[in-house]
């Protein structure tokens, strides 16, 4: 859900919604991410698919600097999925690639992050140890940029 009050179009003020950041997180797991995480769940749960897993092609849009003119880059191959629980509870992927397989763990991941019974679950097993490696990647990756950073500066010549 997002927040009522908003910066623009598209662009919400305050904290972002969670599972919005889940299923962020969840489209970068690994297949071997999921497959380690789905192993180590104690009742594996039965799921009806609603949709997919399949995979197609997506337009992506662009803009020069964030806020010009939006242009279509090109297209990019992406899988989803959508599963339901024995419980009711709707789960949804969308990934890059064409890793249908992923697609379907992701939202069943997603359907169990939504549970209360299973969140803590989804969260320590999965979740974390991906936002643990992105958080060492940006930093190692800022570590490399400040490397290479040049500071120009102008001395001023005095004129006689």
């Amino acid at each position: 859900m997002m927040n009522a009050q908003t910066a623009g179009p598209n662009e919400p003020i305050g904290e972002p919604d969670p599972r919005k950041q889940v299923l962020d997180l969840l489209a970068r797991c690994s297949l071997d991410d999921l497959q380690n995480a789905w192993s180590l769940l104690e009742t594996r749960p039965d799921f009806r698919r609603l949709r997919g897993p399949e995979s197609g092609l997506v337009m992506v849009r662009g803009r020069i600097g964030g806020g010009g003119s939006p242009f279509n880059l090109g297209e990019t191959t992406v899988s989803r999925a959508t599963i339901q629980l024995q419980d009711g509870t709707v789960g949804h992927a969308y990934r890059l690639g064409t890793d249908r397989k992923a697609a379907e763990l992701a939202a069943a991941f997603d359907a169990l992050w939504q549970a209360d019974d299973t969140r803590a679950f989804v969260e320590e097993q999965l979740l974390a140890p991906v936002r643990t490696r992105r958080k060492d990647g940006a930093e190692r990756l800022s570590g490399e940029t400040a490397a290479t950073k040049v500071d120009f500066f102008t001395m001023v010549r005095g004129e006689d």
